[in-house]
């Protein structure tokens, strides 16, 4: 009775060893806007799969030029479609694996609550002091925030009151701190199953921006990697999209 429960210890160890052999580890760029679900994401991807992603987080223009100058990273998710396109006419992406996993929203958002109304025109009133924006050379949400102040006529009137973040997760940071009364932000960054998860928000109309498509690609550093593969596919499913989709994007 020992030696057959001590061979099926064994037998339980092998098994073990063989799906620790078989997991891998993937390197991630991923877009700041979309941390928190791709945290959860990953999560529910080392749990079902076995692989274990590694993500760094920030601005898509600065790991554009960190994956020009030849960053380890193995799959990039952007927060926006035209820098994946770009690095796909360079070469630097495996052909054909290029898709868009998410289409982001555009926020006015205050730490405060009531502060920011449902119509967003506490811009028009500019009775604030510091309006937060992320850089719009390098980040997609900066960009979508110049386009809906020209489109509102704004762009003069509140230039001056404008501070810039490096990317969206500090934008948010100087309007969570106080140090802006107002910025525009990701969606994703305020919004939890349905609802705004602090503060006060008007959710910027699409037609004042062009879209936020963001798209995903695999590098070639990950050509080889099954991982990377794996947790491209992962993100297409259907576990994956409940998530993206709980965090107020759009599929």
């Amino acid at each position: 009775m020992k030696v057959r429960f001590f061979r099926f210890l064994l037998a339980i160890s092998a098994g073990v060893a063989a799906c620790s052999a078989f997991a891998g580890e993937v390197q991630v760029a991923v877009a700041a806007n979309f941390t928190a679900p791709v945290q959860v994401i990953a999560a529910n991807f080392e749990k079902d799969t076995g692989n274990k992603v590694v993500a760094s987080f920030g601005s898509t223009g600065q790991f554009y030029a960190q994956i020009k100058n030849g960053a380890p990273f193995e799959v990039f998710l952007s927060a926006d479609d035209t820098t994946p396109a770009k690095l796909d006419t360079e070469g630097l992406t495996v052909p054909g694996s290029r898709f868009t996993y998410a289409i982001g929203a555009l926020a006015l958002w205050s730490a405060k609550d009531g502060y920011v109304d449902a119509n967003g025109d506490v811009l028009k009133q500019n009775a604030f002091k510091h309006l937060a924006i992320a850089n719009p050379k390098t980040a997609p949400y900066g960009l979508a925030a110049t386009q809906a102040l020209d489109k509102l006529g704004l762009t003069q009137a509140v230039a001056s009151k404008i501070v810039e973040g490096q990317n969206i997760s500090q934008t948010q940071q100087f309007v969570a701190t106080g140090n802006a009364e107002l910025g525009f932000v990701a969606l994703s960054q305020i919004y939890k199953n349905g609802k705004i998860t602090g503060g006060s928000a008007w959710i910027v109309p699409e037609s004042l921006h062009e879209p936020i498509k963001q798209d995903a690609v695999i590098l070639n550093k990950g050509k080889d990697n099954p991982a990377a593969k794996a947790f491209v596919d992962y993100l297409k499913g259907p576990k994956a999209a409940e998530v993206i989709k709980s965090f107020g994007y759009k599929l």
